[in-house]
Order: structure tokens, then C-alpha cells, then sequence
């Protein structure tokens, strides 16, 4: 089992680490589980930046309302998310259309959203200060007055940076705040102890059965990477799941042509993506004009999905049971529904039978990490 897995997927794993090692400093130590742990090569970690970024990932007064923070969606008490929202809440409880991703582990991610259109954590920290559904602000300005004079900001800027005043921009304010995020990584899991630490006792016979038809049966694996020393669970690439664009199939055409023929910046394609429904369902498309990229999304990590629920880029499918149901209909929410047209290539009916489709969900209930077994504890007491 472990030979195979190695033999095709850990290719993929070095070329990925290969690629990245190209552009970025040293590693540091990962948790069992996980790889060395890259830092941009102009964003150096210290603690003294992890700090203030930490202090600017929880500062409200960044938002039109002084009400939402970036904590606000990506809460460390849920594991970094929003759960059990949907879609995120904003300034006066307006809502997006996207559910939130964790920021746990996004450190090895290769692009930012669920539609890959940052480049990486600074790019990303950019655009939520001024979507008018998240934090509201018209431009990044009223940020800059409250870093540049307020004391206790004052001096962690002039201590990390060397900066103070007009010098002072978005630059450094998103990088510590990458800084900070790029310290969220957990692994550890109980899969991580039994595949990697050789402990056999640390999954059930219901999960070890999951994880054979993860890699074997279910097809898992070809999206949710796994490798002989390491897991990441997800190919940092786009699919087409079958997920929101059944419910635009005949508004396709209509909404692909308005991309291909305007001119329109990141930001606008930010702005858009969040706020219209229906523009959001065409996923990766609105960054590439890529014919192939219409209604893909980014391959989520799995690790922690047990405590993340709902699932999917708009939150429409409220439990593991429901999402593993989906693929075993190959891509289709509902049993009786049309199979939409653009699909990926390997979405197909898996008949799996009931008792495997519990097997696959405890296995992905293993791979919680310490530091959220009580958010498991506290959803499994709800049920």
C-alpha cells in the first residue's frame, strides 16, 4: 500500500516542494504528518512579526462597522473557520456567497480562495478589508491612520520593520499578518500516528477499512494527496465536482462571455465573486477565461474536516455522510438529478455500499489534530 502510494503520488509531492524550494527561504520543522514548513524569502519569519500580525488578524477597527476582524471568519475556537455558517457574515451581518476556509495548514497551499486568486497569504490578506460584504472599507487608508498612530502599533512596526509613518504600508501590514497565519499548522492526527508513527492502536478497524477504499475504491487520493512520509490531502488544483453550477447550466454562456470580454482587475473579480451568486458559480473560470476551469474549485485540505462542517465552496452540504453521498452519485447532490456539463474528468459513480460510506467518513474523522479534538467531542454531542 505505502509502495504505491509512494510511487506515483509522492512524484507529484516532490515537484511541488522542488518548485517551491526555488523561490523561498529555509524550512522549519512540520508537525508528523506534514512537510517542512516554507517562508517567502522576502517575508522572513520572527516572533516579534508573528505577534503583530496576530494583533492585526483580531483588530476590528479594520472594518467599515469596527464590528468584524479577520477572526471573525477564520476563528481559532473553530478551528479557524465559521462553522457552522454556510457562507460567511460581514459587516452588518451581509453575507458572501463562500464558505470559509480554514487557515489552518494554508501555508502549503500554492494559491489563496477557493478559486485560487491570490497568489499567496500577503495577496490574499489584501482584499477582505475592502469587499463591501466582508469588512466594508472603501479603500485601505483608514488601516494605514490606525497603524501609523497608534502607539501600540507604532512601535511593533518600528521594531519589525524599521518603519514608522508615511512608511508604513499595506506591504508590511499583510506581510506580518501571513506571518501569523503561516504559524497555524497542525498534523498529529490519529491517521498521521498510525500511518507515519507506525502506532497501530491509534485507528479503528471501521477507519482502516476507510482509508483503504480512501486510496482505493473512493478514489480519494487522486485529489486528497497522500505520500509515503507526508499528507497534505488536497493537489492544490481546480475541479468541477458538480457543485452550484447544475443550478446556472443554462446562464453559462451568458456569464462566461461577460469575463472573456471585459477587462476586469482582481479586485473587481473579488468583489464580484462574493457579492453574485451566480458569477460565483463559475469558480475558477472568472481568474483563467479557461473553458475547463468553469465550475472548478480548489481541492480542500481534509485535515480537520471533521470539525468544519458544512462543506463545499457555498456550504450547501451539511455533513461528511452528505459529501462522501455526492460522490458515490459521481458528482450529483441528489439522486434523480442531471450530471452537469462541465465535470471533471474522474467524477463518476463509485457504488459504494452504505457501510463503506461510513467506513470512509470515520476515516476522515481521524484526521483531526489534538489541538481540535474537543471541537470533534462537542459536534459528535450534537448529534
Amino acid at each position: 500500500m505505502r509502495r504505491f502510494l509512494f510511487g506515483t503520488l509522492a512524484i507529484v509531492g516532490l515537484l511541488w516542494i522542488v518548485g517551491v524550494f526555488a523561490t523561498r527561504a529555509p524550512a522549519t520543522e512540520a508537525p508528523l504528518g506534514l512537510p517542512p514548513i516554507l517562508q517567502p524569502a522576502d517575508n522572513p519569519q520572527t516572533p516579534e512579526k508573528i505577534a503583530l500580525g496576530d494583533k492585526l488578524f483580531h483588530d476590528k477597527r479594520f472594518s467599515s462597522t469596527g464590528d468584524v476582524s479577520c477572526a471573525t471568519c477564520h476563528d481559532a475556537e473553530k478551528a479557524f473557520t465559521d462553522s457552522p455558517l454556510k457562507v460567511s457574515e460581514g459587516i452588518n451581518k451581509l453575507t458572501g456567497t463562500r464558505n470559509a476556509p480554514t487557515v489552518v495548514n494554508a501555508v502549503y497551499f500554492d494559491k489563496q480562495f477557493w478559486d485560487g486568486r491570490s497568489p499567496s497569504l500577503e495577496d490574499q490578506a489584501l482584499h477582505p478589508f475592502v469587499n463591501p460584504v466582508e469588512m466594508g472599507l472603501k479603500d485601505h487608508q483608514p488601516i494605514l491612520e490606525i497603524v501609523r498612530t497608534d502607539p501600540e502599533y507604532v512601535e511593533a512596526f518600528e521594531k519589525v520593520f524599521g518603519k514608522s509613518g508615511e512608511a508604513i504600508t499595506m506591504t508590511e501590514v499583510t506581510q506580518a499578518i501571513a506571518a501569523f497565519e503561516r504559524t497555524q499548522v497542525t498534523a498529529n492526527s490519529p491517521f498521521d500516528r498510525w500511518f507515519y508513527g507506525g502506532e497501530e492502536g491509534a485507528l479503528t478497524d471501521a477507519q482502516k477499512r476507510g482509508f483503504e477504499l480512501f486510496v482505493n475504491e473512493g478514489r480519494c487520493v487522486s485529489c486528497h494527496v497522500v505520500e509515503q512520509t507526508q499528507a497534505l490531502f488536497t493537489d492544490n488544483r481546480f475541479h468541477n465536482i458538480g457543485v452550484g453550477i447544475n443550478d446556472i447550466q443554462d446562464d453559462v454562456p451568458e456569464l462566461a462571455g461577460e469575463f472573456i470580454k471585459a477587462e476586469i482587475t482582481a479586485s473587481e473579480v473579488d468583489i464580484k465573486v462574493l457579492t453574485d451568486k451566480r458569477t460565483s458559480e463559475i469558480g475558477r473560470f472568472a481568474i483563467t477565461r479557461t473553458f475547463d476551469d468553469l465550475g472548478a474549485f480548489k481541492t480542500p485540505t481534509l485535515r480537520n474536516i471533521a470539525v468544519t462542517a458544512p462543506y463545499m465552496h457555498d456550504g450547501s452540504l451539511a455533513t461528511l455522510r452528505d459529501v462522501v453521498v455526492h460522490y458515490n452519485n459521481g458528482g450529483v447532490t441528489n439522486e434523480g438529478d442531471p450530471v452537469n456539463d462541465f465535470l471533471s474528468g474522474g467524477i463518476r459513480p463509485l457504488n459504494l455500499t452504505d457501510g463503506e460510506i461510513d467506513d470512509l467518513v470515520a476515516f476522515m474523522e481521524a484526521l483531526t489534530s489534538p489541538e481540535f479534538e474537543h471541537l470533534a467531542k462537542d459536534t459528535a454531542g450534537e448529534k
